[in-house]
């Protein structure tokens, strides 16, 4: 097995993903990683997502599991733990087990966000 490799876009599922955790309308979703990935030891997924205007991901919880949101472009409002937080390119959110969170893009223009799950206790 190699210690390293390479991943194309081409390889990645695309898809638009519907009223994701209940939020509203639908997101564009990249699986750019999964844990079936070569060495995806505790890492459970790395996704690329964008959210268009008067789209969100609704409000849920992880129990055995972290989230990073890492906002690469536009502007958004991000909820954690019942507060709102407005999120912008370069800030990062973090949601540990037991945290609640959601996202809303109330923007006229997309937000771009890669979202890093693994394991609890991991990163």
């Amino acid at each position: 097995m190699s210690s390293t490799f390479l991943k194309r876009k081409a390889e990645m599922v695309s898809k638009p993903l519907d009223r994701c955790h209940d939020g509203v309308g639908a997101i564009d979703w990249i699986g750019v990683l999964g844990s079936d990935s070569p060495g995806g030891n505790r890492m459970r997924f790395i996704h690329d997502v964008v959210l268009p205007p008067g789209t969100s991901i609704g409000i849920h919880r992880h129990t055995k599991d972290q989230e990073y949101y890492y906002f690469i472009s536009g502007c958004g409002i991000m909820t954690l733990d019942g507060r709102e937080y407005e999120v912008s390119a370069g800030d990062i959110a973090a949601v540990l087990p037991g945290g609640s969170h959601g996202l809303a893009n109330r923007s006229n223009s997309a937000l771009r966000v890669i979202v890093i799950n693994v394991e609890a206790g991991v990163a």
